[in-house]
């Protein structure tokens, strides 16, 4: 057992540097919640049950083996950086104790239960603000806290098919797809946090908290976009189409002779450009406008792929590049991570786990800059906690508690 540290130091300098949230979430929606308030710069202080902890310290494989023989969780490392943690029953007299000091002393709170569980421990919105009038509450559910479903249990993949992801993704209509990450997880932590900031910058000027509720029903539908009126304004039911825009041409995944590319010919000048640079006639009957190319998708995708037909993707790229048309390659995500361009972004951030030593992980998406007279200067996280053991910093936060007084 690696003996308690003291908690992680934190930035100076970082957008919400001296802010308390305690983040009461497991699985992802509310630790990527928690996980983007600490790369702001928040104090992130992680409760877990004792024993077991959040339930991703138990997903895999894949597992990594550390120093002290035991195995951790990919998953969970993906989505608690920057966070300390402590261990409580909150069954338990002592457990609620704890609980009840941090929560005074907090922030900001974030919790992803069913609903009605927080009630039932004795931490009801209304129990909470009376506790501090100036915390923030966060709640992310599976289908919204209310509502015929609205105690009914959200996992990533059931929501995607009932908010009707899987039905505009994959090759057609009969085979449905999941996006290759818990994309309803992921937004619903996202659209949290933007609710939380919303929320700070409401009580700057009002002295107190507001509850805050997210779903991962409504961070879906809130990203239909354009396939969303198609149904609402156009009457239209979207159907999957495999990797080819529904409403502009050619703009997809096409073949050449070496493998694949992707082009995005989004307007009239880009396909002037394009079919002079390939030789082709952009007045081609059934082609000469992006309607027109919609309507007729297989024929444009046939126009273009005979173009490529005899050019390599790298040859295809530059010329695609030089010709000023929007293209790329798809990489695996092995090749992402070797991209000089994501360890350029910050996109790859490296920390020092206590068993695992020093390992690399996908890094926060947010640059912050101040700019004078001089130019700019970034001012984000320069460096960064690794997810934290279970309870590694109990001690020293009920320590902490012991010290810190009530704001």
């Amino acid at each position: 057992m690696i003996p308690p540290t003291t908690p992680p130091s934190l930035p100076e300098g970082a957008p919400l540097t001296g802010l308390l949230v305690v983040d009461l979430s497991r699985a992802l929606a509310g630790p990527h919640a928690g996980q983007m308030l600490g790369d702001l710069g928040a104090r992130v202080t992680k409760v877990e049950s004792p024993g077991t902890g959040d339930d991703t310290r138990s997903w895999g494989p894949p597992f990594v083996t550390g120093n002290d023989g035991e195995n951790y969780s990919t998953y969970f490392l993906s989505c608690n950086r920057n966070k300390e943690s402590i261990a409580l029953d909150l069954k338990s007299d002592d457990g609620r104790a704890v609980l009840t000091d941090l929560i005074a002393r907090a922030d900001i709170l974030v919790e992803n239960f069913r609903t009605g569980v927080m009630d039932r421990l004795g931490f009801s919105t209304t129990a909470l603000a009376e506790l501090n009038p100036r915390l923030i509450q966060l709640s992310i559910t599976g289908f919204g806290h209310d509502g015929p479903e609205g105690g009914r249990a959200g996992y990533d993949q059931i929501v995607q098919g009932e908010a009707g992801l899987m039905s505009i993704t994959g090759p057609g209509p009969d085979d449905p797809q999941r996006v290759g990450t818990p994309i309803a997880d992921l937004l619903g932590g996202i659209h949290g946090v933007v609710g939380v900031l919303a929320a700070l910058h409401e009580r700057a000027t009002t002295g107190r908290g507001r509850v805050v509720r997210a779903s991962l029903l409504s961070s879906l539908i809130g990203v239909h976009a354009f396939q969303g009126t198609r149904v609402t304004v156009a009457d239209q039911t979207p159907e999957a189409q495999g990797n080819h825009h529904p409403s502009i041409a050619p703009y997809g995944l096409f073949r050449c002779r070496d493998s694949q590319v992707q082009i995005s010919v989004a307007n009239d000048r880009l396909w002037q450009a394009f079919c002079s640079e390939f030789g082709l006639d952009p007045r081609t009957p059934g082609l000469e406008s992006n309607p027109d190319r919609v309507a007729n998708r297989q024929a444009t995708i046939a126009f273009v792929e005979q173009a490529f037909a005899s050019v390599d993707a790298a040859e295809l790229l530059a010329r695609l590049s030089a010709a000023g048309i929007p293209a790329g390659k798809v990489r695996n995500l092995t090749e992402v991570y070797e991209w000089d361009q994501v360890r350029s972004q910050g996109l790859i951030v490296d920390v020092e786990h206590s068993a695992l030593g020093e390992i690399s992980l996908p890094g926060p998406v947010l640059r912050f800059f101040d700019v004078d007279a001089d130019g700019e200067q970034e001012r984000a996280r320069t460096s960064h906690d690794a997810p934290p053991m279970l309870d590694e910093h109990g001690a020293a936060i009920r320590e902490w508690l012991q010290t810190e007084v009530v704001r």
